[in-house]
């Protein structure tokens, strides 16, 4: 197999990268229809049907061109000169570029990386009509974009278990490289798979058995694709159409509750049993998750956001199995060794390895084997959903597939071989991303991806997104994305994700990326990592010594520096990571958040506040709750633990942006210290609503991920009993974090849509030399601002062991009292009642110990600037 480290450009020009002396010699481009090119150096080229010359192209590049393949480096830019026709021809076969000398022997030869030129040739696919099956009345349509292909073949199915009739043959538009086909009469229910004749790199010409890239619907365990109308009136619950989804006026006005289906009920014993684990869990009126939905709602929980639940590759969708876990010793390895023993076969994934991008997961629905059921039960998940009031989000993984090759698994691989993935230098996937890398940059891979947000917007009524490793993506695709999906719904659906910089893609290589640094002024949103790791210290990948010396801000620490930094970057997420908003920093210098390191990156980098997420959990690394057994003091009781867990908590509801909550994070959630419990199964990812069972002490976390900590893992779990918080501790921190939700939601103080508002109106006493950095204060100006609720906010967070007080001589004589949270009968923390004080002659503040607080002047206080 020869190296694909040739890359088409356009339909003519080819790029050979590398130094090579050309100076006698020539290149040429062969072809074989049936793959039988044998090229070895010191001899001829054999086994062709067509040899090209290939020469040399000296003139610039496009600029188009030249941006787009920069990342390629300097070589041998060649043209090969043929009609259209003939370039289409070639890609249909095996081709070859051959650097050889004028006898015709071979110096060098590589196979070709196919994506600039198939961009080129089919730029109409593009836009071309809708891909996938679609029925009517009068007949189905079939459309599939396979332009290197040498023929495709539709296999129609009856039913799920009859044989195919006779394969019809499929007609392939030269224009666009689709493939089309049309069956008289109403096919629904009909289950399909393509054959598809095409030349695989390495294995030769191969016809391949496959699903549909655009399925809307499947059998069971994927085997076959499904034809659905969508729209069809037996595919909608009641009331579907006419249902009205919870409106949503600013996207800072989002808080987020990210959580996993099966999470959501498999545990809840008053759930039927039936229904646990699956979509219809959500319609269990009187369950101990829909009780606990309703008072994150209540609190001002604004989306479900749930983690992925489109066609997931690892989830047997029938027969998956449970694992029997030994009652064994907290700080046992037997629980996770039977875990791990069958967790390629249990029910449990996170998901985060899409099959069929467009077809929700069969695992979830009530009976795999009927494709219709998990369409019906989906949408009657989202309705129930918009029910209780809560807008619906969706965790998404466009940035890579399952598998790639020839792979059973592999679906957009062997319809278009070599184009739908990123390929290294060499034509290897590119894997940075833990699984085989999509190629968004390519047109079609973008279409898809932006076709199939498209689809849960308009046939889903899907609210919001989250993008798994967005930063692999092209900000322009992602615009391109946002401007589809709010034409599909009519309204703004609002787009989050992880803008991480890393991989083969890093710092712009190959296109301008959807990270961190390249979103600002798009409305798209990104993670902030900055206070997070402020708040949790250290970073999400910390192992060995780190895991324990790496205190956060919360963690009651006393290296004074550190506190110092940390109280800075605590501000700066409170203050919406806003690149230019301008803070007096610990050494009393005024700089924009732009200016103030993080990580050797600028904190601040975001425009507006609704491109910023703030958050100190979700389903990635450790638990805070786990990170705090870590982290926190060894004689830290429960009531210390649910402080700590409260006063994390509080950075996030007293920031600018979007607030982001992991499931469960309101409960002290463990996971037994689990840092990845992506394939932990039910055992390490259960959630008990009701507070009566905690996570921590479930043995050691399994080993693949873990193992190499457990000698500092195994005497925390160990002393598990002592750890372990009993019911009424969780439940108190459930209902300080709620109160926390409530004060948020209580004022637009906290939910600013604008940067120059943020700028005007949102100050930090104690800020600068002489701060006390374990107390970290905000002020928010609410006079002229309309529906502000109160003239002036004034938070106040104290991680210190004992009572701190501020002293703001500015804030003076303006009628100073609690929030009316903390002072209701039925306020969660009394602390701030029993024990806050205000001088307000002084402007003086007093804050308790470990206590996160809101001191408000009323409207009727105040008058206006």
């Amino acid at each position: 197999m020869h190296a694909a480290r040739a890359h088409w450009l356009d339909r003519r020009l080819v790029l050979w990268p590398g130094r090579m002396s050309t100076e006698g010699t020539r290149f040429r481009l062969y072809h074989a229809a049936n793959a039988t090119l044998d090229a070895r150096p010191g001899r001829p080229v054999a086994g062709f049907d067509r040899r090209l010359d290939a020469l040399q192209h000296d003139a610039p590049l496009p600029a188009p061109l030249a941006t787009r393949f920069a990342f390629i480096g300097a070589g041998a830019t060649l043209a090969v000169a043929a009609d259209d026709a003939e370039l289409a021809a070639l890609h249909r076969g095996q081709l070859l570029l051959v650097h050889e000398d004028t006898r015709g022997d071979v110096l060098d030869a590589t196979a070709l990386q196919v994506a600039g030129a198939l961009d080129d040739l089919y730029a109409a696919a593009v836009d071309a009509p809708v891909l996938g099956a679609m029925p009517t009345a009068a007949d189905t349509r079939f459309a599939v974009w396979a332009p290197s292909a040498q023929s495709l073949a539709l296999c129609l199915y009856p039913d799920a278990d009859a044989g195919a009739a006779a394969p019809e043959t499929l007609q392939r538009d030269a224009d666009t490289g689709i493939w089309h086909g049309r069956l008289p009469g109403d096919r629904s229910g009909a289950r399909y798979l393509y054959l598809v004749d095409v030349f695989v790199p390495g294995t030769g010409i191969v016809r391949n058995r496959v699903t549909d890239p655009y399925s809307v619907a499947l059998d069971a365990d994927s085997r076959r694709s499904v034809v659905f109308d969508l729209d069809a009136p037996t595919l909608k619950p009641d009331g579907w159409d006419a249902h009205t989804t919870p409106a949503l006026a600013a996207s800072t006005d989002m808080v987020a509750y990210e959580l996993h289906v099966r999470d959501f009920s498999r545990d809840d014993a008053r759930v039927p049993e039936a229904q646990r684990g699956r979509y219809t869990a959500f319609e269990a009126q009187d369950s101990h998750g829909i009780r606990h939905l309703r008072r994150l709602r209540a609190a001002g929980v604004t989306d479900v956001h749930l983690l992925p639940v489109f066609d997931i590759a690892t989830v047997p969708e029938t027969g998956c199995v449970t694992p029997d876990v030994p009652d064994a010793a907290p700080d046992s390895a037997a629980q996770q060794a039977a875990v791990m023993a069958v967790a390629a076969r249990d029910c449990f994934n996170w998901g985060y390895d899409p099959l069929h991008f467009n077809v929700p997961e069969g695992s979830y629905a009530s009976d795999a084997a009927d494709p219709a059921a998990r369409i019906l039960e989906f949408r009657r998940m989202v309705q129930a959903l918009h029910g209780l009031g809560l807008r619906v989000g969706m965790d998404v993984v466009y940035n890579h597939t399952s598998a790639s090759g020839q792979h059973p698994q592999s679906v957009l691989d062997r319809i278009v071989p070599g184009y739908y993935h990123r390929l290294d230098a060499d034509g290897r996937v590119e894997t940075s991303t833990c699984c085989d890398n999509t190629a968004t940059e390519h047109a079609m891979m973008a279409r898809l991806m932006i076709d199939s947000a498209a689809l849960w917007v308009r046939h889903y009524r899907i609210d919001s997104f989250r993008f798994d490793l967005m930063g692999h993506q092209p900000r322009d695709a992602m615009r391109a994305l946002q401007a589809r999906v709010d034409a599909e719904a009519g309204r703004p659906v609002h787009l989050m994700g992880e803008g991480w910089n890393f991989g083969e893609v890093a710092d712009d290589a190959r296109f301008v990326q959807a990270t961190q640094a390249r979103l600002g002024g798009t409305g798209i949103a990104t993670f902030s990592d900055r206070a997070r790791d402020a708040v949790r210290g250290g970073g999400p990948s910390d192992r060995g010594d780190a895991l324990r010396g790496e205190r956060g801000w919360i963690h009651g620490h006393d290296d004074a520096a550190l506190l110092r930094r940390q109280a800075d970057l605590v501000r700066v997420g409170l203050a919406g990571t806003l690149r230019d908003y301008r803070l007096v920093t610990h050494d009393g210098v005024e700089r924009a958040l732009s200016e103030i390191d993080y990580a050797g990156m600028p904190a601040g980098y975001a425009a507006a506040p609704g491109e910023v997420v703030n958050y100190v959990e979700n389903h990635d690394n450790h638990t805070l709750f786990d990170i705090g057994v870590l982290r926190l003091p060894d004689d830290a009781d429960p009531t210390a633990r649910a402080h700590a867990q409260v006063l994390a908590l509080a950075t996030t509801a007293f920031s600018q942006g979007i607030a982001y909550l992991h499931a469960g994070v309101e409960l002290m959630r463990s996971k037994s210290l689990d840092r990845n419990s992506f394939d932990s199964g039910d055992w390490f990812n259960r959630i008990d609503w009701s507070g009566a069972t905690h996570g921590f002490g479930h043995g050691l976390p399994p080993a693949p991920d873990n193992a190499a900590d457990w000698p500092q893992l195994q005497p925390l779990l160990a002393d598990a009993a002592r750890i372990r918080p009993p019911r009424d501790a969780v439940l108190q921190a459930r209902d300080m974090s709620l109160d926390l939700l409530r004060i948020r939601a209580s004022t637009r103080l906290f939910r600013l849509e604008r940067a120059d508002d943020i700028q005007a109106r949102l100050t930090f006493p104690g800020s600068g030399t002489g701060g006390d950095p374990q107390l970290v204060a905000g002020h928010l100006d609410g006079r002229d601002l309309d529906d502000a609720g109160f003239s002036e906010v004034l938070y106040a967070i104290n991680v210190g062991d004992d009572a701190r007080t501020l002293d703001a001589p500015a804030l003076a004589g303006r009628g100073w009292r609690l929030h009316p949270v903390h002072l209701a009968a039925d306020a969660a923390d009394p602390r701030p009642r029993d024990l806050a004080r205000i001088d307000d002659r002084r402007g003086r503040f007093t804050v308790p110990p470990r206590t996160a607080l809101v001191f408000v002047v009323p409207e009727r206080a105040a008058g206006t600037r």
